[in-house]
């Protein structure tokens, strides 16, 4: 079974991204922080080489948000 808190924070991350190139009529601000939520959900609840990736995904985000 997959960790589907995992899951959604990929999935949230990926939502930001869309919404910092514009191709999403989601709120920036408020995608980035669902994202920062599902992924401290995540976190503390993955394994350790989801928490890598996991952490890939957070510098993503701040990558996103720095813009």
């Amino acid at each position: 079974m997959a960790n589907q808190l995992f899951q959604k924070a990929r999935e949230t991350v990926a939502i930001a991204k869309q919404a910092s190139n514009g191709n999403s009529s989601t709120d920036v601000n408020q995608a980035i922080d669902i994202a920062k939520n599902a992924l401290s959900s995540a976190y503390a609840n993955s394994t350790v080489a989801e928490q890598e990736q996991l952490r890939v995904l957070q510098d993503e985000l701040d990558q996103i948000q720095s813009r």
